[in-house]
């Protein structure tokens, strides 16, 4: 992958079947613009009738996502930088909990952060033996307010907690399939893609109105996440700019 300072994106449709993959030099952490082109792929899939299923994924063969671009953290000046950095993971989460087609995680590898929401909100996971799984953002000074509902949602609140307090240890897949992230785990990434192809073959398959009724029935209650989610990415934004995140960040880039 070439160096770009805003990451890739490219969607791909066969079949029926849609992949989104994503990707960024810095182990495929999101900057504001790459949220926001995610955002536009799950919402204009969503309405196109020629897909039936959609397969996230990232670039490369290492880390999954590593969660929000420092760089991009680091630049931030004023509560509503701050909020609308945040926002670009709630708009994210919300267009694909109400994308009409069902999602596919493909975790290749570690994910951090953000990642770990963009996992949860995949309506189906699966992974390799290398997609351990971390919530850093108390190390830096933040927390997981805006992936937490996604988060819990999936595995629930103990498990979220385990993750959340325990913020710089990482849990392994076969942890994260226990607690109901990853549907199943794989031993190389070819297995995993050729268990991921299957599957969404056999999805794409499916009724496509049955898929649909499904993905209401397993989201209902989540209609609040529109403003949730928001004020999540304000509480966000607001400890980003302490001397205390500042000074970490710092660290990190060190």
């Amino acid at each position: 992958m070439i160096p770009r300072s805003n990451g890739s994106l490219y969607t791909h449709t066969e079949n029926s079947i849609a992949t989104i993959e994503f990707g960024h030099h810095a182990s495929n952490s999101f900057p504001s613009e790459l949220l926001v082109r995610l955002t536009k792929a799950f919402d204009e899939l969503s309405e196109d009738t020629s897909v039936s299923v959609i397969i996230l994924k990232s670039e490369g063969d290492r880390a999954f996502c590593a969660g929000a671009s420092f760089d991009e953290l680091m630049a931030i000046t004023n509560l509503e930088e701050g909020k609308q950095f945040f926002s670009g993971f709630a708009n994210v989460i919300n267009a694909m909990r109400k994308c009409k087609k069902p999602i596919i995680g493909r975790i290749q590898g570690k994910t951090v952060g953000g990642g770990v929401g963009l996992a949860s909100a995949c309506d189906y996971c699966l992974a390799t033996e290398a997609a351990s799984v971390k919530l850093s953002e108390l190390t830096i000074g933040i927390g997981p307010f805006v992936i937490e509902p996604a988060v819990s949602r999936k595995i629930g609140l103990a498990a979220f907690e385990t993750l959340a307090w325990d913020a710089s240890q990482w849990k392994n897949a076969y942890w994260a399939k226990e607690q109901g992230l990853y549907a199943r785990v794989f031993g190389t990434t070819s297995e995993l893609d050729k268990e991921i192809q299957l599957f969404a073959e056999k999805l794409a398959g499916y009724n496509p109105q049955a898929t649909q009724q499904m993905k209401k029935v397993n989201w209902k209650g989540t209609e609040h996440w529109q403003e949730l989610l928001i004020e999540r990415a304000a509480i966000s934004g607001e400890l980003v700019l302490s001397e205390f995140t500042k000074k970490a960040l710092e660290k990190f880039k060190k």
